[in-house]
């Protein structure tokens, strides 16, 4: 029984797109090249990995086991590669990075341009994603990297925290925290605060920060995916929003006077890079780390007397 790494390759692409057409095209071959090569496998195996008639197509009982499999041995066939290149010093190859909408604009700006410019033959594609989304893609190897909010609690993930960044509260002119110049979080009414769509762990972390343990669950009167839009509602119509320590550095005088930090313990969330366990590519993630963690500022990587805030 001859079975090949690419009929593996494809079986895992139709599990990660659920659809043959598209699973054909981000394998550059022809859709009917693809369904003969599945069709081929599932004979020698005696088995059916698909469901055809379902839509989305979706495997099958012992077809999601053949496919988990499927996933260990391509793993292990690009360690070999992988190995040679460590060897040699070389670092090349791709990235795949997915990263929170709440991170992206302000800490990748810090970083990617040295990068790039230091590992010339690394391609980098980097997608915003929410925490769960990430999560999901990195447990099914689409993604090789995760820059997010930890810890998350889950099993088979290697998370290596890069630096802890407070929460600063961004508050309206007319609002009575404007004139003080530390908050307790427990002075905060949640119903003053505007706050992401679900789906965001900064919005669960917010949440955490403004409602006691126990404290029952607020309405809202207006939720963004944007902290920017956020910060401009705060502008025009009051209250308060919280945003990221790294939100605040390029802020133009005119909005600095709007933010006011927190007593001590002063709350923080831990941002880390984060792979599956399974991962290959050591050198890379190291080399990215590295930068990371160098192009953070002196005083958001020195945090003391802070508690991290937790959105699970």
């Amino acid at each position: 029984m001859l079975m090949t790494l690419v009929q593996y390759e494809y079986i895992v692409a139709v599990d990660d797109y659920r659809h043959f057409a598209t699973a054909a095209e981000k394998c550059f071959v022809t859709q009917p090249t693809l369904s003969m090569q599945i069709q081929k496998l599932e004979d020698q195996l005696g088995v059916l990995i698909f469901d055809r008639s379902k839509h989305p197509v979706v495997p099958t009982d012992v077809g999601a086991r053949v496919i988990a499999q499927a996933r260990v041995v391509l793993t292990e066939a690009s360690r070999l590669k992988e190995i040679i290149k460590e060897e040699k010093g070389i670092l090349s190859g791709s990235l795949k990075i997915g990263i929170l909408p709440t991170l992206s604009p302000y800490l990748l700006p810090l970083f990617i341009k040295n990068f790039l410019e230091k590992y010339p033959e690394v391609e980098v594609s980097v997608e915003e994603l929410v925490t769960e989304q990430v999560i999901a893609r990195l447990q099914k190897d689409q993604l090789d990297i995760g820059l997010f909010v930890t810890p998350s609690g889950v099993a088979g993930l290697d998370e290596r925290a890069i630096f802890a960044e407070e929460f600063v509260a961004y508050v309206g002119q007319e609002h009575p925290l404007h004139a003080v110049e530390t908050i307790d979080p427990f002075l905060l009414n949640v119903d003053d605060v505007w706050v992401l769509n679900e789906g965001h762990c900064f919005r669960d972390q917010v949440l955490n920060i403004c409602q006691p343990p126990g404290a029952p669950a607020e309405k809202f009167r207006f939720q963004s995916g944007s902290l920017e839009a956020l910060k401009k509602i705060v502008d025009r119509h009051g209250g308060i929003t919280l945003l990221p320590e790294l939100a605040t550095l390029d802020m133009p005088a005119s909005e600095q006077q709007h933010l006011r930090w927190f007593k001590e313990p002063r709350p923080v969330r831990e941002v880390s890079l984060v792979t599956h366990r399974s991962f290959l590519k050591r050198k890379l993630t190291e080399a990215l780390f590295n930068e990371i963690q160098a192009s953070i500022p002196a005083n958001i990587r020195s945090k003391k007397n802070t508690r991290v805030i937790k959105w699970t």
